[in-house]
């Protein structure tokens, strides 16, 4: 068994360029390895492709991966994706779900701070009670359900706010630190619009953080810094986050700064594939690779997403944060939609 103690010892915006080189080399070798050894499809990859492909994230939609024998399954995650599209399956054991909620927690903590925060989830609690919505959207309440108490969701059932539940909140913690969760479409679409249409401001502080996809608002012409004054104009938060994250790669999500930049933690890295040989080190945007230590119950430690990014540096974020920053531009040319909030039809 793999020993991640050392790991999870170390800060995860705390590691320079050198030192993370070094134990990326011996974590992906182990990795490899252990991949290689319980995972036969996987082992057949490797054979034809070498011993560090990047599986394509969509190969889980065709191919059952998984290192593990099928009664160590804790949980089976499914991605998101529009009606009619076969979903990703996820292989999940105990060591590897508690292992990705220990990091979820250890990043963001981060940036917000260790003590629980009052927590208003922007979503129904619905979502676990419907198994067909229970999927990357379940997963990431689920994850930051463990960084708050006091939990509220912001919608009800028929994806309506249910203002009672949402001012109740407000007046309990005013004056007081919390912390707001959602993906970012939903948030824009069933949550801001709403209390605008409404009239009603709120008057809380603390952080709302924020993913699962760009698309409808891209479409929409609301960008990133547009989100941040309208969502800060209307509940009075402050530091509104964005972050990227996969079901395949739950946990060792990328987080956005202050400055703007999504980071890789120690957990996680990031790299930038010439679209035509996907060979890596392009220059300028590429297809996404996204790296993770963590997984041990499936092969999911280094993964082609279907989305074009660039990186902008490594450890010289003005915000402080060791490690390379990115930008993600959205989807390569004919990729599918698969993001948690993008996905999400209203009934």
């Amino acid at each position: 068994m793999l020993d991640y103690s050392d790991v999870f010892a170390l800060e995860p915006f705390a590691l320079g360029a050198q030192d993370k080189n070094r134990l990326y080399g011996a974590w992906l070798d182990r990795l490899g390895a252990h991949h290689r050894h319980f995972c036969a499809p996987y082992a057949r990859l490797c054979a034809t492709l070498g011993n560090r492909p990047a599986l394509p994230v969509r190969l889980f939609k065709y191919v059952d991966l998984r290192s593990v024998a099928s009664h160590d399954v804790a949980r089976t995650m499914t991605s998101s994706g529009t009606s009619g599209q076969q979903v990703s399956r996820i292989y999940l054991d105990k060591d590897t779900s508690a292992r990705q909620s220990k990091a979820l927690t250890r990043i963001v903590s981060s940036f917000i701070g260790k003590k629980r925060l009052p927590l208003l989830i922007i979503d129904s609690s619905a979502v676990f009670k419907d198994r067909a919505m229970f999927s990357a959207r379940g997963a990431g309440i689920r994850g930051f359900s463990l960084l708050g108490r006091d939990t509220c969701y912001a919608l009800d059932a028929d994806m309506k706010v249910d203002m009672a539940a949402v001012l109740a909140f407000a007046k309990k913690y005013r004056g007081q630190p919390t912390l707001l969760f959602g993906f970012t479409f939903m948030i824009w679409q069933h949550f801001y619009l709403a209390l605008r249409q409404a009239d009603v401001k709120l008057d809380l502080q603390g952080f709302l953080i924020h993913g699962g996809g760009w698309k409808k608002l891209t479409n929409i012409a609301v960008s990133n810094s547009d989100f941040k004054q309208a969502l800060s104009a209307q509940t009075g938060i402050t530091h509104v986050f964005d972050y990227y994250g996969m079901v395949e790669q739950t946990g060792s999500i990328f987080m956005e700064c202050e400055q703007g930049h999504l980071h890789a933690s120690v957990f996680s890295d990031v790299d930038i594939l010439d679209p035509l040989t996907l060979e890596p080190g392009a220059t300028g945007r590429g297809c996404i690779c996204t790296t993770s230590l963590l997984p041990t119950s499936y092969p999911g430690h280094i993964l082609l997403t279907e989305d074009e990014g660039e990186i902008l540096g490594q450890d010289t974020c003005p915000c402080g944060r060791l490690g390379k920053y990115f930008k993600v531009y959205g989807r390569m040319p004919g990729a599918e939609i698969r993001g948690c909030s993008d996905t999400y039809v209203a009934g």
